[in-house]
């Protein structure tokens, strides 16, 4: 006995527009938004800082899994259909039944050591609890940012890894804090796809902030991948590129210092979310 609001569960997200494609997700949260500001700044230390972090992934993640992951449709008794039948009524009245997340998917979190490690660790869990636990993983890879003498980031490197297996009909989530050039993750993506091959369900980027130029790296080197992220961070642009919609003056827009650190952005993550300034 469905009810007719149930045949067809539409998730409207809430999103910024701009021009980056169709892929690009920039989530309009003014609830993240306030917290994501708290947690870049300074006045903020531990252990405030890694629960910003778990909350604001937690909100990110369930975005991207109620836009992107397989849905079914699903009939699942309440309690109140064994008192319904008891009491003689039609017990089918007490089901619960419409179109949900499909919880046979298949997933793996990577976490991209040393600012991905909560971030991929929160997801990892959350998913646990919304999916059949056999079918969750999580992978770890060490990741280091590569730069010139003047300490210009030039690429990506990658130093260890601890993966599960191929990725072959699974979603591949990247959750990392700063997308900031895009090489960290553009060399991880490139990693699975060199080694394992294979066709994944999906590869999605989870970003607290992300920039243009970390857009256009992925884009140019995996344009299949799915970017979310809870800002856009283009603070160095110019003025009058700041008044336009992103994306709109794509090539004049830019997120990132001489060093290669997001402005505004909030600082390197991976050093204040493990108190380790090395």
């Amino acid at each position: 006995m469905l009810d007719a609001q149930h045949k067809a569960t539409v998730y409207a997200p809430s999103e910024q527009p701009h021009r980056y494609g169709e892929n690009v997700h920039i989530i309009a949260n003014p609830m993240a938004l306030t917290s994501l500001a708290r947690l870049c700044s300074p006045e903020t230390q531990q252990p405030q800082i890694n629960e910003l972090v778990e909350s604001l992934y937690t909100t990110l993640l369930s975005h991207a899994i109620n836009r992107d992951f397989p849905k079914v449709h699903r009939a699942i008794p309440s309690r109140m259909a064994e008192v319904l039948e008891r009491d003689g009524d039609d017990p089918g009245r007490g089901v619960n039944e419409g179109m949900m997340i499909d919880q046979t998917t298949q997933v793996v979190s990577v976490d991209i050591a040393r600012a991905g490690i909560l971030p991929s660790l929160t997801c990892y869990n959350l998913l646990n609890r919304l999916l059949e636990p056999a079918g969750v993983r999580q992978d770890h890879l060490i990741v280091s940012r590569a730069v010139d003498d003047a300490d210009r980031v030039v690429g990506a490197r990658i130093s260890g890894n601890k993966i599960g297996g191929p990725i072959d009909g699974r979603v591949v989530i990247f959750p990392d804090p700063m997308g900031a050039t895009g090489s960290s993750l553009s060399t991880a993506i490139s990693y699975y796809k060199d080694t394992f091959g294979g066709s994944p369900l999906k590869l999605i980027t989870l970003n607290l902030i992300f920039t243009p130029e970390f857009i256009r790296r992925i884009q140019r080197d995996h344009p299949e991948v799915v970017m979310y992220a809870l800002r856009l961070d283009r603070g160095m642009s110019p003025p009058d590129v700041l008044d336009t919609l992103p994306g709109a003056r794509w090539e004049e827009e830019r997120g990132l210092n001489s060093h290669g650190y997001i402005v505004p952005g909030g600082g390197g993550f991976g050093e204040i979310m493990n108190n380790a300034w090395v």
